[in-house]
């Protein structure tokens, strides 16, 4: 399952919570996992210098995918060419949060620096209008992280136990609280 979305909507909390339930819980925003390259500059913005950009080390991610040893594996990331291993995931999870909630936890948080300076942050609130819709049309679910920890991570478990595949490489839902399918 992977678990998606932009800065500051839980995917880190979310998967160090997963772990700590037992699950395998890999979270790729580490050198482990992540490499940063050169792109040219964001398509929302004409005449863009290149820019960094924090993409998958592929060779190691889809060693990950292909590793079967666990009944369940989590991942979260959100990177530009995470889109190359859609096929591989049974689900994709979109975690979602209003703007002024990703602000302040950006402003607040601890464990990663990005989205502190000005840059970043608008760099952010640019894709939640550019990024979010493409990642909304690929997710199988949204999951609205406004909610407590705990009551994402059930709403997230019980779509992993109560989803039927549909047929057509899409998943419909079950009951799950804070979500909507998409």
């Amino acid at each position: 399952m992977l678990l998606t979305g932009m800065s500051g909507t839980g995917k880190s909390t979310l998967i160090r919570a997963l772990a700590a339930r037992g699950y395998k819980a890999i979270d790729t925003d580490t050198e482990a996992w992540s490499i940063w390259v050169t792109v040219p500059g964001d398509s929302d913005r004409p005449g863009a210098s290149a820019e960094p950009d924090w993409i998958w080390r592929e060779d190691r991610i889809q060693r990950l995918l292909s590793t079967e040893d666990a009944d369940v594996l989590f991942v979260s990331g959100c990177k530009s060419n995470q889109g190359r291993f859609y096929a591989q995931f049974d689900h994709i999870v979109l975690l979602s949060a209003p703007a002024p909630l990703l602000m302040e936890r950006l402003a607040t948080r601890t464990t990663n620096p990005y989205g502190k300076h000005p840059d970043e942050l608008a760099r952010i609130l640019r894709h939640l209008h550019t990024v979010e819709p493409l990642l909304r049309r690929t997710a199988s679910l949204e999951v609205d992280t406004s909610a407590p920890v705990d009551q994402v991570i059930e709403t997230i478990l019980d779509h992993l136990r109560g989803v039927r595949h549909t047929g057509t490489g899409r998943y419909a839902p079950g009951t799950c609280g804070t979500s909507r399918p998409v």
